[in-house]
């Protein structure tokens, strides 16, 4: 039997968490022979501390033979000591009042705190997955805190975007979601995102002969980025159960390889493609090995320049932002 590999998961009794932790314990992010330690990390109230208790007990009662220990805490530091894997779903949600400026701020002293935590007690080679949005900048806030640690291993959730491009490129040209290949989503997890089609195959043919392009502008890439909120308003809450899901693929292929397959990570630039270096934009990568490579040498049209240059804006505006309130933390 391998070591158990140390999980941390914030926001556990969310309605991500929840979707998430079941789906760890059965061996569906790390493999059905990989033990888990999990350490779930909650806010400091008598009411998200109960779920937390609550969800504790589910788990035992799966008996999963994989969990090998579970605890939880409201404690940062008490969470991520030894994190070998964190997963930072839990975030401030937006309000119906509240300017991006203000859930930037909100959202900072969150990731301020995990990221000093994480770098005085996690492992040294931590892989870090943000979810809690906005996940590109929270992404970039925690490693801004965590100096001692790989700063390639924090990268922020735009697996989610993917999945849903291809589920909508498969019900368009009715073939199985298997079939594509060759398809990220470039940027910021937001409006601004860009599914890519230049590249995409299908069964080998290129995606762009097959569809219209104005499908293709007008249609797919607002559906993609609204995505989340159409799913809001048609069930009364965020994407729970696909978002955990994606969770899951991020990390399975981070830490099991892609298998020679493009996957859409957001990560800390290189400079590749004019996106400013250490901005956490979502690349096409390949993964190998337990590590990530930004797929290389495109030749980019002015149509995906320009949207790229969207998003390397309104990330560096987020990012302005936030430098200024790290350095008052």
């Amino acid at each position: 039997m391998k070591k158990p590999i140390k999980v941390a998961v914030t926001g556990a009794a969310g309605q991500i968490g929840y979707s998430l932790l079941f789906r760890i314990c059965s061996g569906d992010m790390l493999g059905k022979d990989q033990p888990i330690d999990l350490m779930l990390l909650e806010r400091n109230n008598e009411a998200s501390m109960a779920a937390s208790r609550g969800v504790i007990m589910e788990l035992d009662d799966c008996a999963f033979p994989l969990l090998n220990s579970v605890s939880s805490s409201c404690c940062a530091k008490e969470c991520f000591a030894g994190a070998q894997i964190a997963l930072l779903v839990g975030a401030r949600p937006r309000s119906a009042d509240m300017q991006r400026s203000d859930l930037l701020a909100a959202n900072a002293q969150i990731f301020v705190e995990q990221g000093r935590a994480m770098n005085e007690v996690a492992d040294p080679n931590i892989k870090v997955l943000v979810v809690g949005n906005p996940c590109n900048t929270n992404a970039y806030i925690a490693r801004r805190c965590a100096p001692n640690l790989n700063p390639r291993n924090f990268t922020a959730m735009m697996r989610l975007d993917q999945n849903r491009t291809f589920s909508q490129i498969a019900h368009k040209l009715d073939c199985k979601v298997t079939d594509i290949e060759k398809l990220p989503v470039w940027g910021n997890h937001g409006g601004t995102m860009f599914p890519d089609l230049t590249n995409a195959t299908v069964r080998g043919e290129a995606v762009m002969n097959l569809i219209d392009q104005t499908w293709y502008t007008e249609d797919l890439i607002p559906t993609v980025a609204s995505r989340g909120s159409a799913i809001i308003k048609a069930r009364g809450h965020s994407s729970a159960a696909s978002a955990a899901n994606a969770a899951i693929d991020h990390v399975r292929d981070w830490v099991n390889g892609s298998n020679g397959r493009w996957v859409t990570m957001a990560v800390p630039s290189d400079g590749s493609y004019g996106v400013p270096e250490g901005l956490t934009f979502g690349f096409p990568v390949v993964c190998k090995d337990g590590d990530y490579e930004i797929v290389k040498g495109l030749e980019l049209s002015d149509f995906q320049k320009e949207r790229i240059a969207k998003n390397v804006k309104a990330l560096t505006e987020e990012r302005e932002i936030v430098d200024q309130i790290i350095a008052q933390a």
